[in-house]
């Protein structure tokens, strides 16, 4: 599995992380009573800019929201933006606010369900069925909240309803613009997805200059001119490089910042993506040159796991001055009181290490985020390390059938099309024969059911119509709701459902419980038309919804488990999924019991 890019792998900091004390002078700075009521532009407060939408059908309120924290990107894309966002979130949440957070993707996808993971990694699943960037994924594991739909922004969503609601004849006569129709929209959307919060983190997808994103930063703009100055703060993520010399280099900061400027926005907040720790020169100049104080420039270095970047951005001090700025400190639980949860998890010890086989085509990390995560997830449940091990389904057969001798278990992923499928079935004949522990997600709980078909029932050419429309023996075929469907985005059945466990089974003691609601993401199913042949022996349907088979299971094996749905989209730090702790449990008693199989 190839690394992570430099741009967003992280090295462990030395040193304990603590709070940084706000100091007399950095709450002067911020202190809004000592600047006078004003805003950003410094208009009198009393003035308010006229004619925000108001659209019966979204009840929209100009007071939805009370805080508001945007978070924009420089030099080149993939800095971190969204771990730094969602580390500030963290620190809010510890303190006692309630954080909610916005993504904006300016491409012209409605959603990124049609996206190829290779362009912008995996497509994230939210319970609402919204298919969304990965960054979301960040934040729901970030902040411990649930998001919708309503939480991500592209542009194609919001073209889409401004076009709508031109040909429904609601604009009246006028010339439909991007300015004032698209960047309201953009402002109504952060401001409701906002409502009932304390504060909201908005991240702008992309960097700035990008042509296709400059209809947000105009709506930054003005939304910046239309709230009060302590309500609204700019945080700007750029790359602090070395050079040659080991000099850490500041002009590309000043650079795009002054671009960031050109546009009319002027960031209160700059926090440096650099290898180390910026000196405190760096700092200086980098204030001086972007018009900022020396107290508003943060680092953000590389660290091992993005876990820990909340207690790095914690130790530089970030989240008690974006709560000066905000003027919310005062609010804010003493730091004796705050939520230590997170550091007690992230910095807990492990004990030992295990390897899994993750046997997927796309040998790309982000493509399997969230897999990744819940692995990590459920290593800090049992503590102790897990280690993934690429193995690449398409070249199995020639060069990768020892990467599975390495493994201690073996998870399939989900995935579309029928290239590497050959390799994913291989991959789990092997872990049934063998006795190894499975995971099998969506496509490869699929794909479990085709190998025992083929390998066990002797159904020769078994296949899923998916990737075999001719085959003889159709054992995974599409859902029924599905043949009509003429547009492929949003159309699969999508987000959580729940599954009805049967007692006394493998699922049942791995969930604990008679049933579980799992986001899921396929248009395929296990033919009914082969359950009872597919029963009849040692494979079980262990979980239904209706006459859907949810989770299949094989008795006798130590850990056999494949899930329709993806579990791995509700794993959080604090709440490992259980079907990655169950896997993880039943690797240690495997190492335990220094079990060795031949490939």
């Amino acid at each position: 599995m190839p690394k992570p890019s430099a741009g967003t792998s992280y090295t462990v900091p030395t040193g304990a992380a603590v709070s940084k004390p706000a100091t007399p002078a950095r709450i002067a700075a911020c202190d809004p009573a000592a600047r006078g009521p004003r805003r950003r532009n410094d208009f009198d407060a009393r003035s308010r800019t006229v004619g925000m939408p108001t659209e019966p059908e979204t009840g929209y309120d100009p007071e939805l929201g009370r805080k508001f924290v945007f978070v924009t990107g420089g030099v080149m894309s993939g800095l971190g933006k969204g771990i730094t966002a969602a580390s500030t979130g963290r620190l809010l949440s510890n303190a006692g606010f309630d954080v909610t957070a916005v993504k904006i993707d300016p491409y012209l996808n409605v959603d990124a369900g049609t996206m190829n993971p290779y362009q912008h990694g995996e497509v994230y699943v939210l319970k609402d069925g919204g298919e969304v960037d990965l960054d979301l994924g960040n934040y729901e594991r970030f902040l411990g909240t649930d998001m919708t739909f309503d939480h991500n922004v592209t542009t194609g969503k919001t073209y889409k309803h401004v076009i709508e609601k031109e040909r429904a004849g609601d604009y009246l006569g006028n010339t439909v613009q991007i300015i004032p129709h698209i960047t309201d929209d953009i402002k109504r959307r952060i401001r409701e997805a906002a409502e009932g919060t304390d504060v909201c983190l908005i991240e702008v997808g992309g960097t700035v200059g990008d042509i296709e994103g400059m209809p947000y930063l105009e709506a930054l703009r003005q939304f910046a001119h239309e709230e009060d100055d302590e309500d609204v703060l700019f945080t700007h993520v750029t790359l602090v490089p070395y050079s040659k010399n080991g000099e850490q280099k500041t002009k590309p900061t000043q650079h795009s910042v002054k671009e960031l400027r050109s546009i009319g926005l002027q960031p209160d907040v700059l926090v440096g993506r650099c290898e180390d720790r910026l000196d405190p020169e760096t700092k200086e100049k980098i204030a001086l040159f972007c018009d900022v104080p020396t107290e508003a420039v943060f680092s953000n270095p590389d660290v091992e796991d993005i876990y820990h970047v909340p207690l790095m951005v914690e130790e530089e001090g970030l989240d008690e001055y974006v709560m000066e700025r905000l003027n919310i400190a005062d609010e804010a639980l003493p730091p004796e009181e705050r939520d230590s949860r997170w550091r007690e998890l992230v910095t807990r010890e492990r004990t030992g290490e295990i390897d899994v086989a993750l046997v997927g085509k796309y040998a790309l990390e982000d493509a399997y985020m969230s897999i990744h995560e819940a692995l990590k997830h459920a290593g800090i449940h049992e503590e102790v390390e897990v280690n993934v091990l690429w193995v690449d389904a398409d070249e199995m057969r020639d060069h990768h059938t020892e990467r599975l001798r390495e493994a201690d278990a073996v998870v399939v992923p989900g995935g579309f099309g029928s290239r590497g499928s050959e390799g994913k079935i291989e991959a789990i004949r092997y872990a049934r024969e063998n006795d190894v522990p499975f995971l099998g997600l969506c496509l490869g709980f699929q794909m479990a059911v085709v190998e025992y078909a083929r390998n066990v029932l002797g159904l020769e050419d078994a296949h899923s119509a998916e990737i075999d429309a001719e085959t003889p023996y159709p054992v995974i075929d599409l859902l029924p709701e599905q043949y009509d469907l003429e547009d492929l985005g949003g159309t699969m059945r999508l987000g959580a459902h729940e599954t009805e466990i049967q007692p006394g089974t493998l699922a049942h003691e791995v969930y604990g419980a008679d049933s579980c609601t799992e986001r899921h993401r396929h248009r395929y199913e296990v033919n009914p038309e082969y359950i009872d042949d597919l029963e009849a022996g040692s494979l079980t349907f262990s979980g239904r919804a209706g006459n859907r088979m949810e989770i299949v299971e094989l008795d006798g094996h130590p850990y056999f488990l494949g899930t329709q749905f993806h579990p791995e989209f509700r794993s959080r730090p604090d709440r490992a999924s259980p079907p990655f702790v169950g896997l993880v449990e039943a690797t240690l008693e495997r190492v335990a019991e220094g079990r060795e199989v031949e490939v």
